[in-house]
């Protein structure tokens, strides 16, 4: 689902009220870990985590118009979804998010590409969500990224 908030807050407002606490600690749970440098937006129409222009000029290859995207949050129709592009780049960030997620959470982790899906918002393991978005810094993500997605 697309919200046409223009702030976090209007974000958060705007989703079903059954999603607003599990919105609001996964934005938290971001917030206390994710390195310094990456900026909080609403980017996609989701809350977004990104590099700006002003550390990484050239922008987003898909729209050089946008700052190079890094994690999103977003309440979607039938879950709660994380985007995280660093476990999209780099599979040893993936291999320790899925090992991790099975000694934390007991139930089957439902995952795309990048997308961490949670149909409960019950069960979100909101402190490993921590501990993923402190693993990748700026300078990380911008190696990766160029590395990896933007060729």
């Amino acid at each position: 689902m697309t919200y046409s908030a223009e702030t976090v807050d209007e974000y958060i407002d705007s989703i079903p009220e059954d999603r607003k606490e599990a919105i609001t600690k996964l934005r938290e749970a971001v917030l206390a870990n994710i390195p310094e440098g990456f900026e909080e937006c609403i980017n996609y129409g989701m809350i977004g985590y990104v590099v700006p222009h002003s550390i990484y000029p050239d922008g987003y290859h898909c729209d050089p118009k946008l700052p190079l995207p890094f994690i999103n949050i977003a309440s979607q129709k039938n879950h709660i979804a994380v985007y995280h592009s660093g476990v999209y780049a780099n599979e040893e960030l993936l291999n320790w998010f899925t090992e991790e997620y099975k000694k934390q959470v007991p139930t089957k982790l439902d995952m795309g590409k990048s997308c961490i899906r949670f149909k409960n918002p019950r069960k979100i393991p909101f402190e490993l969500i921590g501990e993923l978005a402190k693993k990748v810094t700026v300078q990380d993500w911008i190696e990766m990224y160029e590395k990896n997605v933007k060729n």
